[in-house]
Order: C-alpha cells, then structure tokens, then sequence
C-alpha cells in the first residue's frame, strides 16, 4: 500500500518538474505550497515564500488585484486571465493564471494558481501588432514591392484538381464573399489567399495573415479585435487586425486551432460588422474580407466537432481544395523547373535541371511535405552540388529514393522467370493490376474519380476492373 509519505513525495516530484508555476494558499492566506516553476517565474526563492502570509511576501497586491486571494473570498474560479506585473527582479512578466478554490468536505479551505509564461509570447504578439501597423498605415510612397506579395501567376500546375482550384480562386476573386480553402500543409493555401486578394477590388487595400494557432486563444483575442487600456493588467489602446485591415481582407490561417469562445465572437464579427476592442464598450464598424484556411478536411471539422457549425457555414461560402503534390505527380516537372529558376537568381547559379534519375525519384516519392518539401529539397541540393549545370543524385536527401527503389525491387520480383513455378501472363498482369488499383485509392482515400485520374484511366473503367477483381 502506498502511504501518505510516498504520495506526497510523488507529488512533490511532479510539481517541481512541470513548467507551470504553482502556488497554493490556506484559508488564512498562508502559503502551503510554491513550485521551483513559480518561484523563477516571480523571481523569488521559495524559502522566502513557504509558510508566510501572502500580503506580507507581496505587500502591494490586496484582495481585488491577488487572483489567489479573490477567489478565496469570493470562491469563484478565475480561468484563463492575461496578467502583466513586475517581478521581484522588475522584470516584466505576462502570464495566464488559473485560480480555483479548494474544498474539503463541502468547505473552502484555500485556493491554487497555475501560471503559464507567456512573456516571449507576449512580445512577439506586440511587435506583430506593430509591425501590421507600419505595414497597414497608408503613405504616399509606399509600393506594395516593399514586402513580399504573390499573384495567380505565382501558381504553378497543370494537373486538372490544381487547374480546378485555380479556377475556383480567380471566381473568388471577383467576389467579397468569404471563403475557406483547405489543403494539407505545404500545399500553397497562403499563396492562393493572397492570389484571391491581389486579383481583387480590395488590392489597393491591406492583407493581413494571422496564424490561429500562433498564440494562446487571450492573447489573439486581442490580437483580432483590439484591446482597450485598463481592459487587464498591461493592457493598451490597441486597434486589432480587423480595423488594420478595413477595407482589404483578413486570413485565419488554421482556423481550425482557434477556440470555440473565440469563434463565437469572429461569428459575431462577421454577422454585424462591427468589433469590439477588448475591454471597451465602443462598437466599431469594419469592413473586412475574411479568407481562412484549415489543414483538416472541412467534413472532419465537423464530424470532430472542432469548428463551430454556425461559423464553419458562414465562412464555408466559397469553398477551395488545394490538390496534395502526391495527386498532382505530373506537375512535379514544372515546379522542379520553377524552383531551380527561382533559386538560381537569388543563390546566383546557373543550374539547367536535374538528372533523369533523380526526376524518376521525384515521382516516385509521396512528398508528405508538399511543394514546400519540394522546394526545400531542390533548394538544399543547389546550396550543396558541386556541378555547375545539374542538380544529381547525391545532392539530395537519401530518403527521396528510398522509394523508388522500393517499387524497382518489386518490379524486378513481378518480372522474375523462374520455369519450376511458372506464371501465366495474364495472371502476372492481372497481379500488378490488383496492386496498383490497390494503391491508388488508398492515396485517394477510397474517391474513385481521383483514382481513376492517377492511373490515367476512365471512371467506368476503373469500375469495372474493381468488379471484374471483386476488390469490394
């Protein structure tokens, strides 16, 4: 049986090893318990903390500005509250608190805080705000040539699921209406976002990209809407992106990592056009676009419930997939091209192409990063290749062979003659068949229309040989 002692010592572990800080007041206000995480968090040592009186450690807090000693009065849990103060260092610090009472048998006996530091965080949020305030503020001399922006013509493909969403985003452009675009990570969605906007009667005005799941859901709150001075400790007058942005478009990319009371209030956003900076009372009307995009199929979202329905259909109005590089193989060649054109301007080479084999390879390869993978690769290859005029085989990463060399090793087993175990020709055709058709819905998660495109087939035909084979 594990006794009192054991248990405590197995807590105490615990609570010295986690990253958050920890602090436990009694009923009386007394400390009782106070992790290594909070005491280098508040810049104290914990000898000067256990067993004293809180007000006495930490004389210039009373019983409204202490989260700990609040909710011990009041016995209402604090969740997740921004808090901005100076350490014992003086040093500024941005955390996000948690407090709780604590009860035994039906009676409050003290309270516990657990602090996040989010102070790294919490700067580059503020340098990003203003950053997208330089950017955004309108001067006679600024040309969008000043930062980086990309067109349609940015986008390369041929492939017809590439060629479909191209379409589809160049429509989008002709409109305000919002759209969600969903593509595996790496695929190029901010490129079509920007594409969108760009080609739009918005271009003139600011586009502003936001990473849902860049900062805690308190911080992009603000981030979003504003903030206003007093609203929390630290707080500023601040407008968010979605006045910087007014009159141009907004994109929420992973939409899918925003919280659900966040959602709740873009939804209000963009159902009555006007935000409310956080703290304020003042309702301020914005005219913004909104594009975002999600690296989880839409369906999924839903059927997870990770995306508010309400939301998911407000912004679901134009919808756009972005073809993985797997789906679309035969582009693989003209983004190759692209890329090595690209990276010889900027690295100041004069690389022509790569080698057959190494192009092979290319196909072969599954590409779970995408172009973004691609890109990465051929611009590794020209930083390290010793030839002046094509990239080889070893200037790339094993890995991107591995199967390739894979699929000859099977080649070579189907094609192998052996006249004690002979087999037919039709059954070594009806073999590779089977397994081809086999992997080409696995890669398109059982749609037969993509299958069919990927082994250069009609439909109907695929159709008919998964009967012929009884593969269902």
């Amino acid at each position: 049986m594990v006794t009192k002692n054991v248990l405590m010592t197995i807590l105490h572990k615990i609570l010295e090893s986690i990253d958050e800080g920890v602090h436990v007041i009694d009923r009386n206000g007394f400390t009782i318990l106070y992790n290594k995480s909070m005491a280098e968090l508040e810049g104290m040592s914990i000898e000067e903390v256990m067993g004293q009186k809180f007000l006495n450690v930490f004389p210039d807090m009373d019983a409204e500005s202490s989260t700990l000693l609040k909710v011990l009065k009041t016995e209402k849990p604090i969740l997740n509250q921004s808090q901005v103060y100076l350490n014992k260092q003086k040093k500024e610090i941005t955390t996000i608190n948690s407090t709780i009472p604590l009860y035994f048998d039906e009676e409050i006996i003290g309270a516990v805080e657990i602090a996040r530091n989010i102070t790294k965080i919490k700067e580059l949020s503020d340098e990003i705000m203003r950053l997208q305030q330089s950017l955004t503020k309108p001067t006679s001399t600024k040309k969008k040539n000043q930062i980086t922006y990309y067109t349609f013509e940015n986008l390369k493909g041929d492939s017809p699921s590439f060629l479909k969403a191209l379409r589809m985003a160049k429509k989008a452009a002709k409109s305000s209406s919002s759209v969600l675009i969903f593509g595996e990570t790496g695929t190029g969605k901010e490129l079509f976002v920007q594409g969108i906007h760009y080609a739009s009667q918005r271009r003139e005005n600011p586009f502003i990209a936001q990473n849902c799941a860049a900062f805690p859901e308190s911080l992009l709150e603000g981030i979003l809407f504003g903030t206003t001075k007093g609203s929390f400790t630290g707080a500023i007058d601040r407008p968010g992106i979605f006045e910087q942005a007014n009159g141009g478009t907004i994109l929420l990319d992973e939409i899918n990592s925003m919280g659900k009371d966040l959602q709740a209030k873009l939804l209000r956003v963009l159902q009555e056009g006007y935000v409310r900076r956080v703290g304020g009372l003042k309702d301020i009307p914005v005219d913004v676009r909104i594009i975002a995009t999600t690296n989880e199929a839409p369906e999924d979202l839903l059927l997870h419930n990770v995306i508010r329905k309400d939301l998911f259909y407000r912004l679901n109005v134009i919808n756009i997939v972005i073809p993985p590089l797997r789906e679309r193989k035969d582009d693989i060649e003209v983004l190759t091209e692209y890329f090595i054109k690209k990276h010889n301007k900027a690295l100041g080479k004069r690389i022509q192409g790569i080698e057959n084999e190494c192009m092979d390879a290319f196909c072969q390869y599954s590409w779970p990063g995408n172009i973004r993978e691609l890109e990465n690769a051929i611009e590794g290859a020209m930083n390290l290749t010793l030839s002046e005029t094509e990239l080889e085989k070893d200037d790339f990463p094993e890995y991107i062979f591995r199967e390739a060399e894979k699929k000859f090793a099977q080649e070579q087993n189907y094609l192998h003659f052996d006249m004690e175990t002979p087999l037919q020709l039709n059954d070594l055709v009806e073999k590779i068949e089977v397994t081809y058709i086999k992997k080409a819905l696995a890669a398109a998660n059982g749609n037969i229309s993509q299958a069919a495109s990927h082994l250069g087939i009609k439909r109907q035909t695929l159709q008919h040989k998964i009967k012929k084979f009884k593969m269902k």
